[in-house]
């Protein structure tokens, strides 16, 4: 069992990158069903960090804090009657700790709960997924973070068919990304969309079809152009941009499905409703994803159907300049934190 002190960062008011500060505070001790993780990679997340930090999120968030919803690293102690887990066993995690309820939100690692800025985490072990051979600690954080949510909204929400066409929206960011390689996986036909040309290259790369610039080119015309007039049949959406939403929006076919998990631009848009109803379009919202989406996610990135894009990563002495990073969208694929470097 680990005693003593850790190095974590914790955030005592909101604000700025500023309120981040490395302290040494105790090493959590797993309570029954809990396990001890010694983190080893965790990624800085707009919403989940930036927005939880600067006091914007939309649940209540006591202080002091320590951010990081998806770390992952190795069990080095099992609380009373786990027995699903073994000291040495590497893992990721779901964030979810407890579900919503009619009233409330779900409770969650990060969140309503200290989580991975830190050299230990506790949480429960069924939270906790063990790591395919041949993924390391940096790549299995960012698969569990994003590719069963893109997996779950393609699959369960939009019932995503081999040969429909999909629009993926911010096609090289964390979701993005995996929305375009999980809709490839799934036999469609990708069309990624970015803001800078760099950007599209990368989605390219990642396997989609087509690529549009939607900063520099009419979104919905060149979708037109490219299904030949015909539409797509699901759009992936994750920016939530007042002008680019309504043009994803107008690109959707009859019998269209849009699926929507983020609003990193703002969230306020505006929608044609007679196009909705008279074209017969399903719009739906989720964060959810199963155990299963974990599993598959993992398994399917162990055979090397998956990859991420990994801008840079840092210690944890350098948290401020990790979230200053993420929040500018200088650079291109996530940001890793090492809290043993």
């Amino acid at each position: 069992m680990q005693s003593g002190t850790m190095k974590a960062v914790v955030i005592r008011e909101f604000g700025g990158p500023e309120v981040m500060t490395l302290e040494d505070v105790p090493v959590p001790a797993p309570d029954a069903g809990e396990v001890l993780l010694k983190v080893e990679a965790v990624s800085v997340n707009r919403t989940l960090d930036l927005a939880v930090r600067a006091g914007r999120y939309a649940r209540t968030v006591a202080l002091p804090h320590v951010l990081g919803a998806d770390p992952s690293g190795t069990v080095v102690a099992v609380g009373e009657g786990v027995t699903s887990r073994r000291i040495g066993d590497r893992v990721v995690i779901s964030p979810r700790l407890k579900a919503a309820t009619a009233t409330e939100g779900p409770v969650m690692l990060g969140v309503q709960v200290w989580g991975g800025y830190a050299q230990y985490v506790k949480l429960p072990a069924r939270n906790t997924h063990l790591i395919p051979k041949g993924l390391d600690f940096d790549v299995a954080t960012i698969i569990a973070r994003h590719a069963p949510l893109a997996f779950n909204l393609l699959m369960q929400k939009a019932r995503l068919q081999p040969g429909e066409w999909v629009l993926v929206m911010g096609a090289a960011g964390g979701l993005g990304s995996a929305g375009v390689q999980v809709a490839k996986y799934l036999g469609a036909h990708v069309i990624a969309a970015a803001g800078a040309d760099d950007r599209v290259a990368a989605s390219k790369v990642l396997g989609a079809e087509f690529a549009i610039n939607y900063r520099s080119t009419d979104l919905a015309a060149e979708i037109g152009r490219i299904t030949e007039g015909r539409g797509v049949d699901v759009v992936f959406e994750n920016v939530g941009d007042a002008e680019l939403f309504p043009k994803a929006f107008e690109s959707l076919a009859r019998n269209g499905r849009m699926v929507t998990a983020g609003a990193h631009a703002g969230g306020k848009v505006q929608l044609d409703l007679n196009r909705l109803y008279l074209n017969y379009i399903t719009i739906m919202g989720s964060t959810a994803h199963t155990d299963a989406d974990v599993e598959r996610s993992l398994e399917i990135a162990s055979e090397g159907h998956l990859d991420v894009l990994i801008d840079r990563t840092l210690p944890l002495s350098e948290v401020r300049t990790a979230h200053e990073l993420v929040g500018s969208r200088a650079g291109m694929g996530k940001v890793i934190l090492h809290p043993w470097a």
